[in-house]
């Protein structure tokens, strides 16, 4: 019984404690196949060299506006048919002696951690030296990835400022990140592939939810007229009575 109340004590500290990162708002539209047909090359390109997609085929792009000759002209590189599960030929064991860990599968990414998450974290590495790969981030403080797509933003160095906490200690925090090194595109350019990428992301992470929706809104059409057809047979029924 006290271990049950010290969780209900900890837990919302917690959960206070993870919203305490400010995160960016992901400019994500499922409904923009454009968009999503961008990020799925982004996604083929940069991506799944190392993350795969273990759950989503490659002609479920049909979805989005793409034809299957689309499809193995364009996006299919690690795999010989469309039906074929969007995975990747790096072996485990190769991931975790190369990064630390195996690189995650990205295909519900975008719902575990969320498409915010997801969008201000590909924005916010910055070169770091003290790691392995030469880089670290902001929101994944340590991380294994490298920045995989640098040649594109550039480089980022961390500005710091110098914080007191209640005990009295002064720490060196980073404030914000400056480019330091130009890349191939301009930073309104590189959030706008990235805005592309997270809402690939976000539409893998659930294909179906365009037609969800769309029978949602059917089935509330469906409900609303067939409670006005219910009210005046429900009167109709009553008329004697009342």
């Amino acid at each position: 019984m006290k271990k049950f109340l010290f969780l209900l004590l900890v837990l919302p500290v917690t959960a206070f404690a993870n919203t305490a990162l400010k995160l960016d708002h992901a400019p994500v539209n499922v409904h923009d196949h454009e968009s999503l047909q961008r990020g799925a090359r982004i996604f083929v390109n940069y991506c799944l060299s190392c993350h795969s997609a273990g759950y989503m085929r490659y002609n479920r792009m049909q979805d989005i506006g793409l034809s299957e000759v689309q499809i193995k002209d364009n996006l299919l590189f690690a795999a010989d048919k469309p039906g074929e599960l969007m995975k990747v030929s790096m072996r485990p064991q190769e991931a975790k002696a190369w990064f630390g860990a195996p690189p995650p599968d990205l295909t519900v990414i975008a719902r575990s951690r969320g498409a915010d998450w997801v969008y201000t974290y590909l924005r916010s590495f910055y070169r770091d030296d003290t790691r392995p790969t030469g880089w670290n981030n902001t929101v994944f403080d340590k991380v294994g990835m490298p920045h995989v797509l640098h040649e594109l933003q550039g480089q980022l160095a961390p500005v710091y400022e110098t914080v007191t906490d209640p005990e009295g200690n002064k720490h060196q925090v980073i404030e914000r990140l400056e480019l330091v090194k130009t890349g191939k595109m301009t930073p309104v350019e590189y959030d706008a592939t990235v805005a592309d990428l997270v809402n690939y992301l976000a539409w893998m992470a659930e294909p179906a939810q365009t037609q969800r929706m769309n029978i949602g809104l059917v089935v509330i059409l469906f409900l609303g007229v067939f409670f006005v057809v219910a009210f005046y047979l429900k009167k109709e029924y009553w008329k004697d009575i009342h």
